[in-house]
């Protein structure tokens, strides 16, 4: 496995820097605390950290409005605290990827401050200014993500600015090559500094269309659902053109080695796997969220790993998330018994996971009461907010489960004292030790690190059955997604069980019929 590129067979993990870990006492996480826990993750056997960001920010969208792309908003910590950062996780052989933000700035970026200075401003052209619709009114019909319309006027200059998701996160216009050489600078800025790659955020939206024709209506449309699914997408998201900006930022990055590039991407299976571009210019890991959209059912999951897989391009690297800072938890969503059958398959399915901080711990949804809500689109649009999955990381049974000292930015779970990583650590059938002995199996056998993959057909529609491979060694994994018990034939030959979601289990001779319990996952190894 040595000869194979980090980031194919390793494990990425997410922090949301606000809720992993506060070391200055205002209850809002800061760099220095992800430094502080960098010792955990090694234990855990995660092999790089990816950071949500952390720019100077006013903070209207909680750090996605940069104000400045090549510093650290003191909120976080300084400069040096990042370098400190970087320098401990590699110390540790963990990588660090680091969010950018290149879709949009903050309307307080000194960029776009210069750009609405006027329409004769040398970087007008920086952001996507229009005129009025004809008899007055935005410019087309294309919608905000967080609700209302996507275009703001500015009365000075009588144009109207594109914002894809808040007023105050102006979109910048990768038409302009002085941007992309502006951002391509970025990268190299943060590269310079040791970063081992970037998770781009909403990289589907970098191009829109060069004639702005509004978005076509919906057919599908649910009321109730958020705003923006009134239209499809098409003219303002997801344009042809996006590959060679992307396959412009993978040029700078292939100048430093092996760094990663990873592009998040809502998209349709037969759309998503463009974005790894021609001959595998694009990201190198177009983030597949499937999991999180797909019903929670053996076949339907089984369905899908099957069409993603067909669908990857010859040499494409697939990858698997259950859950990020915008998605509810994992647990929230299947439950706890499911939530252990979800940790087994994103850590044996083929290609790179991404664990989100706290899921392996078991951590569910966590109510926010009206008072405490902070995500700008809960304003926007009530029942739609992120905080739940953005509440801070439990640790101990100490006051603020030894998050911070003082009152926590976001409420914490009601279960902290119990659901924490120092009461899970010590227990053999604990949420935490599952996730680090499934990490550990990673590490261990080439199978499931960078093996193949291919289904067992079982005929059982509870079960969801597959097999990883390696060098003649073959792995069986048994998922029962169903709440009664199984008995699952096995091919002759000397199976041995080497984990179960269930503890007590490994070592385990199985013969030629395996009992799984209900909402029970295995591990099985064939000897020889």
């Amino acid at each position: 496995m040595t000869d194979t590129v980090w980031w194919k067979r390793g494990t990425v993990y997410q922090v949301y820097p606000r809720s992993f870990q506060d070391t200055n006492g205002d209850g809002v996480g800061d760099l220095p605390g992800i430094t502080a826990r960098l010792d955990y993750l090694a234990w855990l056997g995660v092999d790089a950290v990816w950071i949500s960001p952390v720019y100077p920010s006013p903070m209207a969208d909680f750090g996605y409005d940069v104000a400045d792309y090549c510093g650290i908003d003191p909120l976080f910590g300084t400069l040096a605290d990042f370098d400190a950062l970087v320098a401990e996780a590699h110390r540790r052989r963990l990588k660090v990827i680091l969010d950018f933000v290149p879709n949009h700035s903050s309307i307080a970026h000194p960029w776009f401050a210069e750009s609405r200075s006027s329409r004769a401003s040398p970087k007008r052209d920086w952001y996507i200014w229009r005129d009025p619709a004809p008899g007055g009114g935005p410019p087309n019909n294309w919608l905000s993500n967080f609700g209302g319309p996507a275009w703001t006027l500015d009365e000075a200059t009588g144009q109207y600015y594109y914002h894809a998701f808040l007023a105050e996160q102006p979109d910048l216009n990768w038409r302009n090559p002085a941007v992309r050489a502006a951002m391509h600078d970025v990268l190299r800025f943060w590269l310079e500094r040791g970063v081992d790659g970037f998770r781009v955020d909403v990289i589907w939206h970098l191009m829109k269309d060069a004639g702005f024709r509004d978005n076509p209506a919906n057919p599908d449309y649910a009321p109730g659902s958020p705003e923006i699914n009134r239209f499809t997408q098409v003219y303002s998201a997801d344009r042809p053109e996006i590959f060679d900006v992307i396959a412009g930022m993978r040029a700078v990055l292939r100048q430093y080695g092996e760094r990663v590039l990873i592009g998040e991407i809502y998209l349709p299976v037969e759309r998503l796997v463009a974005y790894y571009g021609p001959d595998l210019t694009g990201a190198d890991l177009p983030f597949n969220f499937q999991l999180i959209q797909t019903p929670w059912r053996a076949d339907a999951v089984a369905d899908l790993v099957a069409q993603y897989e067909a669908a990857l391009p010859e040499g494409g690297w697939p990858n698997w998330v259950l859950g990020n800072h915008d998605q509810p938890r994992i647990a929230a969503r299947v439950g706890p018994a499911q939530a252990r059958i979800a940790a087994m398959l994103l850590l044996t399915l083929r290609g790179t996971p991404t664990l989100y901080y706290g899921d392996e711990i078991g951590l569910g949804h966590v109510p926010i009461p009206p008072d405490r809500a902070r995500d700008p689109w809960e304003h926007n649009e009530p029942g739609h907010g992120r905080d739940p999955e953005r509440t801070p990381m439990q640790w101990d049974d100490n006051p603020q489960a030894g998050f911070s000292t003082a009152e926590p930015w976001l409420p914490l779970a009601a279960d902290w004292a119990t659901c924490n990583v120092e009461n899970q650590r010590s227990d053999p059938g604990s949420m935490l030790t599952l996730h680090r002995r499934l990490l550990a199996l990673r590490r261990d056998h080439a199978a499931l690190a960078v093996g193949g993959y291919r289904e067992v057909p079982l005929g059982i529609a509870e079960v969801f059955a597959y097999e990883r491979f390696a060098d003649g060694a073959v792995l069986r994994v048994l998922l029962n997604f169903g709440a009664a018990s199984q008995d699952l034939p096995l091919p002759e030959g000397a199976w041995t069980v080497l984990l179960s979601t269930r503890p007590g289990r490994a070592g385990e001779p199985a013969g030629l019929t395996l009992a799984l319990e209900p909402a029970e996952g295995v591990i099985l190894r064939r000897a020889g």
